[in-house]
């Protein structure tokens, strides 16, 4: 009998084993029927507890047995269900689901006894003392899913009354008994609801007060699973469970700016600016748009939205750090215009070639940095940083918080998990002493200083400066004194509602530096892990460029975007002037519209008559092959000297036909952003006409960035 027990425990173990042995890792890409990857769908393996999502690029890996069956699902679009058969790639095409829901009838009823937990009181039982009036409106956009729910912050739910028709008049959301806000409801799991009840009116007052006058949506779960806890633990379990919550950007700082007008080449013949490798507006726009919310436009900066994606420019072919490449043709939004694109595109260097960097993580740890999408992510970012340091590489992590303070001392890149350890330390709480943080790291920067090496602060905050130096002004000459060390400065911004983007914008301008936005996880690795080289190490500083138009073919120019990087003419050869920097294998694009000389145009005033004073004498050459003489000047990373490069722009144009992937898709961007600036110097704002450009561009989209940019274009809103 011993033996046969004995036997049967062997053959249970050997099924086991064999089922184990059975199960494998699938891979694969979700698509909709346009081939355009789906970020964040769900993909659950049927009875059982897991699951995954898809990344940014539609990707996703999952463990699973051959005969399993994977359930695919997403907003708005049909769940499919896929049996794993022999492969380990499963690559799905959701299709649009033409009967989502759009409306919820509520259906009044008479005499109810109903119990519920009451906000104000405890629970108790009570009776309608007269039926219940007939329903007078709907719920209107409830997003619903069998599997998984995403918020949807655009939409408002609004039970209708007797008051007038209004987004103001948003119900009382109750879960278990305790009020939550209206984009927390929105996350909740239909798999975890019981039971949904709509009150209106006397019912509603009756038991909620008078925050229930716009009526009750009340959720019982399936065994109370809210119902312990407080309103304060169901609302941080809502929000760490559903990731990032949308919120009003009500405390949100943006420096206003006037958009570049038209000049003429016979008065301002002399366009200067400094470059700008910037793309932090981009993600912030790709932010507000991904939650349902109208962007605002001083949010909105053209050049570093046409910055965030890269070009197919050749690599330069002499001792120069960048190549310049040019291209004319039509303006997509004025029939009448043309527009000139220039393009420099970075040296690619080598990773094994490299310098040795000295990096400071200079780290806010304020409370205004507890939420999950802010020092959590931070962490999370910060990581992937770490991965890509080498043993030669250091670094050392300052934070603030009330005061400033040295967490880690430099410590060699490979040795990543005693790095990986502090950051894991790190908790959020105090005042912001983000003046003192930043000589801090300067100081542990300036000590540790590599001679012809990467010397960086990186600065992660959400800007929200509030002890000592807490201006922008301030900021300005504080950082501009830190930049003669010959630290360069990264700034990484994180959060939404209070976020501070003038003062990051500035410290990122004024610190031979540049900025971007975290927005999630993905553009993390982007960023930082993908774009390293780029982000971290400059192979040129202080480049400035300069264009001299030639006003026999241009009657008027105007530089689009760059407004906070123009410069004086007579700055571009002062080396005391700072400027932007290039990163190793960066593109840098910059747009100009041109309305050709002849040309009737209604952005123009009239011209004056010819002075007498500033009459020039006409040449014999009318340069007539000739646009524009276009100039560089960039100093190397550890000099003080600049170099000069210059180039002549030929006058010759292709129609937009035959323009350029590139070409197409720069402008269909930098014409999406003045629409969403509700630019004056636009005629035409079809977001169909900007779709259809942008599909005309779409190449060299390995990781799926400007299929990205296709979808934020049909989901936008504007608030004009």
């Amino acid at each position: 009998m011993k033996n046969v027990r004995l036997i049967s425990l062997a053959l249970s173990m050997l099924i086991c084993f064999v089922s184990m042995a059975q199960e494998k890792t699938i891979t694969g890409t979700v698509t909709d029927k346009s081939n355009l990857a789906l970020p964040g769908v769900t993909i659950m393996v049927q009875k059982s507890k897991k699951a995954t999502q898809t990344d940014f690029d539609g990707k996703y890996s999952i463990q699973a047995q051959t005969g399993d069956v994977l359930i695919f699902s997403y907003i708005g679009m049909n769940t499919q269900n896929v049996t794993v058969k022999q492969s380990n790639i499963i690559n799905v095409i959701l299709q649009e689901n033409s009967n989502q829901l759009q409306e919820v009838v509520v259906v009044g009823y008479g005499t109810s006894e109903q119990e519920h937990n009451s906000y104000y009181r405890p629970v108790e039982k009570r009776r309608t003392s007269k039926p219940a009036r007939e329903p007078k409106g709907k719920m209107v956009s409830l997003p619903v899913s069998s599997n998984y729910v995403q918020a949807a912050p655009s939409q408002n739910m609004i039970i209708r009354g007797t008051q007038s028709i209004s987004s103001k008049n948003e119900p009382l959301y109750i879960v278990d008994g305790i009020p939550v806000k209206a984009k927390q409801f929105a996350k909740i799991n239909p798999n975890d609801v019981q039971d949904v009840k709509v009150l209106k009116d006397i019912d509603a007052t009756s038991i909620y007060g008078s925050r229930a006058s716009n009526g009750v949506v009340i959720i019982d779960t399936k065994n109370g699973i809210y119902k312990n806890l407080t309103e304060n633990e169901l609302n941080e379990k809502l929000k760490i469970a559903n990731n990032v919550q949308p919120v009003e950007p009500s405390q949100e700082d943006y420096n206003t700016f006037v958009e570049n007008a038209f000049e003429s080449p016979k008065t301002a013949p002399l366009s200067t600016f400094s470059i700008d490798v910037d793309n932090a507006s981009y993600t912030n726009v790709r932010r507000f748009i991904n939650n349902g919310q109208a962007v605002p436009k001083d949010a909105v900066r053209v050049e570093e939205m046409v910055n965030f994606f890269k070009y197919n420019y050749p690599q330069p072919k002499n001792s120069d750090p960048f190549s310049i490449n040019t291209e004319l043709s039509d303006s997509p939004w004025n029939s009448k215009n043309k527009v000139l694109k220039i393009g420099l595109q970075g040296k690619n260097i080598p990773t094994e070639n490299l310098p040795a960097s000295n990096l400071v993580f200079l780290i806010d740890v304020s409370g205004s940095m507890s939420d999950i999408n802010k020092l959590p992510l931070l962490k999370q970012s910060l990581r992937i940083l770490v991965n890509e340091l080498r043993q030669k590489d250091k670094v050392a992590i300052v934070v603030y918080a009330g005061a400033a303070g040295l967490v880690l001392s430099p410590t060699a890149g490979d040795e990543k998990k005693t790095i990986t350890d502090a950051l894991e330390k790190l908790n959020a709480g105090g005042s912001t002493a983000g003046g003192a943080g930043i000589e801090l790291a300067y100081k542990i920067a300036t000590e540790n200083f590599i001679k012809n090496g990467n010397n960086r602060v990186i600065l992660a905050t959400d800007g929200d400066f509030n002890v000592g130096s807490t201006s922008n002004s301030d900021m300005e000459k504080l950082i501009e004194e830190k930049r003669k060390t010959g630290v360069f400065l990264t700034c990484l911004g994180y959060g939404m509602g209070n976020y501070k983007d003038s003062k990051m914008e500035t410290l990122a301008d004024k610190g031979n530096g540049n900025y971007a936005y975290i927005d999630n996880i993905q553009e993390a690795n982007r960023f930082l892990g993908k774009e390293f080289k780029g982000s971290m190490f400059a192979i040129a500083k202080d480049v400035k460029i300069q264009i001299e138009f030639n006003p026999k073919q241009i009657q008027a120019y105007r530089l689009i975007g760059y407004e906070n990087r123009k410069l004086r003419p007579e700055d571009f050869k002062n080396d005391a002037i700072d400027a932007g920097e290039l990163g190793s294998n960066h593109t840098v694009t910059a747009l100009y519209e041109i309305i050709p000389a002849g040309v009737k145009s209604n952005y123009l005033n009239e011209q004056p008559d010819d002075l007498k004073y500033t009459k020039v004498k006409e040449s014999s050459n009318n340069y007539n092959d000739e646009l524009a003489t276009i100039k560089f000047r960039y100093k190397k990373p550890d000099g003080d000297k600049s170099i000069e490069m210059v180039q002549v722009i030929e006058n010759k144009a292709v129609v937009i036909e035959k323009a350029s992937d590139d070409f197409k898709f720069s402008t269909a961007v930098a014409w999406f952003g003045l629409k969403l600036r509700d630019s004056k110097l636009i005629s035409n704002k079809s977001s169909e006409d900007i779709l259809k450009l942008a599909r005309q561009g779409l190449s060299n989209d390995v990781e799926g960035y400007k299929a990205e940019f296709i979808r934020l274009i049909e989901a936008a809103k504007f608030d004009y």
